[in-house]
């Protein structure tokens, strides 16, 4: 990987409407949540003015099948919490970024440009940061592709 790759990014602070799900597969629960709440509000399928970002929460422990993930719609200042579905505002935070392309069936191209993003920020001049990692969806129309993601490895200079 060349330093090209990953880009150098500020989210500023959001608003954001936070599902989730967990189980051995919390991914596809946390996704239909997000999308029963949010196609009725008329916020869903619009990346560039709601982007949804995604991460591990908790994380995959050894001897359990079972995770959670989380994901957040970025949403307005009048959006209020119902059922499962919590209402948070995120500080933002300096970020890594790499784009993470997942043909069809290889779901373990994520892990792997994660681990690439690792590698990089070891050879770089940042240090790791504390805010939270995330994976931001990317709009794909590819037919090769089971999504498009952009990660974000929180860094701190």
């Amino acid at each position: 990987m060349s330093t090209h790759d990953v880009q150098i990014e500020t989210l500023k602070p959001m608003r954001v409407a936070s599902i989730w799900g967990f189980g051995p597969s919390p991914e596809n629960e946390a996704w239909q949540k997000l999308e029963a709440w949010a196609k009725p509000q008329g916020l869903y399928g619009d990346l560039a003015n709601h982007p949804i970002f995604g991460f591990n929460n908790p994380n995959p422990s050894a001897g359990s099948p079972n995770y959670g993930y989380e994901l957040w719609l970025q949403v307005g200042p009048d959006t209020l919490p119902e059922g499962d579905l919590r209402i948070l505002d995120f500080a933002g935070g300096l970020y890594a970024v790499q784009r993470c392309e997942v043909p069809k069936g290889k779901f373990e191209q994520i892990g792997e440009t994660w681990k690439e993003l690792v590698t990089w920020l070891e050879d770089s001049k940042y240090k790791q940061g504390t805010h939270q990692w995330l994976e931001k969806s990317i709009a794909n129309s590819s037919p090769d592709l089971e999504f498009v993601l952009d990660l974000y490895l929180p860094i701190a200079e």
